[in-house]
């Protein structure tokens, strides 16, 4: 394992590649993790519930399937004719290329989302194998990049995030920074109260005005993790980013899907857009803005 990372390390161009095919392997799961994982909780919501109105002695009219339903099982299989994926079917991206974007059994189209996740997984990979090199940086960076890709698609399907990918992301900053990987432990721990606060007040806040709820309790959590992994001195600015590319982008979708401007938006994927630009750039932003807007 050593001469492999010795390796890498006298050939940086070979581990940026490594990265990247290995992200895009990555990247074929987390759309497993998208699609699957919603799924799994609103079952597991259902059987709660189910139990809890039975100790009542109320029966729900509900059906919840019985199958084996979680990351691994079932294989996966065209969501149209059920025929299953071949593993040279399932190659990132090249598989989608060589199929044309379609069902090899019935030729239903599959969504161009899938391959654009691969992509964007890879793309996230070679950032953090150039800015760290080979490193364990690289590998805590890794998994950062990976869990808000997961966070930020499962937002914009189902407006929830995760307790199982936020309190992970949280827990993993807070154990990186145990050494002092990205920040001192003690900026890590205010970064994760205080991005939980922020969030809270403002949610306190707006509620107390309009008597509506703003924003979901998984925000709160999101940004906590993001402190937890960057510190309390880059949550001002990953707020300020994900403020205006929500606004930006929720102006945008709303005109395009001609929706009331009342429709909920979900700001996970903003926040997590943010802390993934703020996690590799925060000085040049800081650099910049002092430099361009203070004299």
């Amino acid at each position: 394992m050593q001469d492999i990372f010795s390796y890498f390390q006298h050939y940086p161009v070979a581990w940026v590649i490594f990265v990247a095919l290995f992200s895009l392997l990555v990247g074929s799961f987390l759309n497993v993790v998208i699609y699957r994982l919603p799924i799994m909780l609103e079952r597991d919501w259902k059987r709660e519930c189910q139990l809890l109105f039975e100790e009542e002695g109320i029966k729900l009219p509900v059906e919840i399937p019985n199958d084996r339903f979680n990351l691994v099982f079932p294989h996966s299989h065209c969501p149209s004719c059920k025929s299953p994926v071949k593993p040279w079917q399932n190659i990132p991206v090249l598989s989608y290329l060589l199929q044309k974007g379609k069902c090899t059994n019935c030729q239903t189209s599959i969504s161009l989302r899938y391959p654009f996740i691969e992509i964007l997984t890879a793309i996230a990979g070679v950032v953090a194998a150039i800015q760290f090199g080979c490193s364990e940086q690289t590998l805590w960076a890794l998994l950062f990049s990976y869990l808000l890709i997961s966070m930020c698609f499962i937002d914009l399907d189902t407006m929830l995030l995760p307790d199982q990918l936020t309190l992970s992301m949280l827990w993993l900053g807070l154990l990186a920074n145990l050494a002092g990987a990205f920040v001192p432990l003690q900026d890590a721990v205010i970064g994760a109260v205080a991005g939980y606060m922020i969030l809270w007040t403002i949610f306190q806040s707006f509620k107390l005005l309009t008597g509506k709820e703003g924003m979901g309790f998984g925000d709160f959590k999101l940004l906590a993790a993001l402190g937890a992994w960057m510190g309390w001195q880059s949550l001002l600015i990953i707020v300020l980013l994900s403020s205006v590319v929500g606004a930006v982008a929720g102006i945008i979708i709303l005109k395009l899907q001609e929706k009331d401007q009342q429709q909920a938006i979900p700001f996970g994927p903003y926040l997590a857009i943010a802390g993934w630009i703020a996690f590799y750039w925060h000085e040049q932003i800081v650099e910049f803005y002092m430099n361009t807007w203070v004299r």
